[in-house]
């Protein structure tokens, strides 16, 4: 690792830069397609950005500095880097650093931020090791730029998966483990751990046991509501568990991988709590939400999709008006997901839960 890593533009710049390239891109795809899709409008006007509500004061991270991240101290040699999308974990030692996840959004800035805080405290600045903490790219996808010596850790269903992706931005891990895996570098200790799928196949919990901070990815989400459909998850009903999972560790500070700032304690309670209610109102709903208009309208057509997204966003729809009214102003972006989260929930309870409504058993 150089210790003066090249420049790139702040995060606000290469936002303004993808949205000119995309505007762009835009016309030039649709010329390619023969003009617009058929039965669309040829001088439509696009439709207005939604506003939502204003992000409460108590979600929001430090501000970034002028090269757009910001680094600092968790506990001892524990430090952790967020771009306000984002985050990764770094653990300096007398031997070089251990990185967990290598974010690209942060990208290039991981290395300042490295060099920055061992040049402060005449630490080697070089990354010996890189934990994945899963395989998905928006994590990893920067993990590149450590080079072909590091050594990449992660789970063997990572290796499976990145051997699978072939992706030269995400090599795979050269050291594996199926359970537990308990790294020692230069005198300091991370404990790392499979429970079982939950976001991923393949996330892990990472535990620094001395400074009592656990660093777990696309699970908790400090300060806000859960990323659209529950994380995107793929195993709905793990992912709620592994809630559990990650408040049963002693930890005091989380790194949830994502947005601006560190997560508490009582970050873990109030994400239970919405789940809770969340998983109330999608049964309470689900139970009285009278399905015979939706079959009605479009039975006669034999438009049975019409039929199904109707039915399904009227329940998640009334399933997500009460919880967004309690957690307004207390969670940010309530008003932008919980009706995404209320679907994926009432979708899984219908998949994965057998609770099918008007589609279960014809009487």
């Amino acid at each position: 690792m150089t210790n003066r890593p090249e420049r790139i533009e702040s995060a606000t710049r290469r936002t303004l830069l993808k949205s000119v390239a995309l505007a762009a891109v835009v016309p030039a795809a649709a010329g390619l397609l023969g003009g617009p899709l058929a039965g669309s409008a040829t001088a439509a006007e696009p439709d207005p950005l939604p506003d939502y509500a204003p992000v409460p004061a108590a979600s929001v991270g430090p501000a970034l500095n002028t090269d757009g991240y910001y680094v600092s101290r968790i506990q001892g040699n524990l430090y952790w880097v967020t771009d306000s999308f984002y985050q990764a974990m770094f653990l300096t030692t007398r031997e070089g650093v251990v990185l967990v996840d290598a974010p690209p959004t942060i990208g290039r800035n991981l290395l300042r931020a490295i060099t920055e805080v061992t040049r402060a405290n005449g630490m080697p600045n070089r990354v010996t090791h890189l934990i994945y903490s899963h395989s998905h790219a928006d994590h990893i996808g920067a993990s590149v730029i450590f080079g072909k010596d590091v050594v990449r850790i992660g789970h063997t269903e990572t290796r499976r998966l990145l051997l699978l992706d072939r992706d030269p931005n995400r090599p795979a891990p050269t050291e594996t483990f199926e359970d537990r895996y308990v790294l020692k570098v230069g005198g300091e200790r991370l404990e790392l751990a499979h429970h079982g799928p939950n976001h991923s196949p393949d996330n892990i919990f990472v535990y620094a046991p001395a400074q009592r901070t656990l660093m777990v990815v696309d699970v908790l989400y400090p300060g806000w509501v859960p990323f659209k459909n529950l994380a995107v998850s793929q195993d709905i009903p793990a992912w709620v568990k592994a809630h559990d999972v990650a408040m049963a560790y002693p930890w005091q500070t989380l790194v949830g991988g994502h947005l601006g700032r560190l997560g508490v304690r009582a970050d873990g309670d109030i994400q239970k709590q919405y789940m809770a209610d969340l998983d109330a109102a999608v049964r309470n709903a689900s139970a009285t939400v009278d399905p015979t208009p939706y079959f009605e309208k479009y039975g006669p057509s034999g438009n049975a999709w019409a039929i199904f997204k109707a039915y399904l966003d009227a329940v998640a729809r009334q399933a997500a008006e009460p919880v967004t009214a309690k957690y307004a102003g207390l969670l940010a972006a309530a008003d932008v997901f919980t009706f995404d989260n209320a679907f994926a929930l009432l979708e899984s309870h219908r998949i994965d839960g057998g609770l099918l409504g008007p589609f279960g058993i014809h009487p």
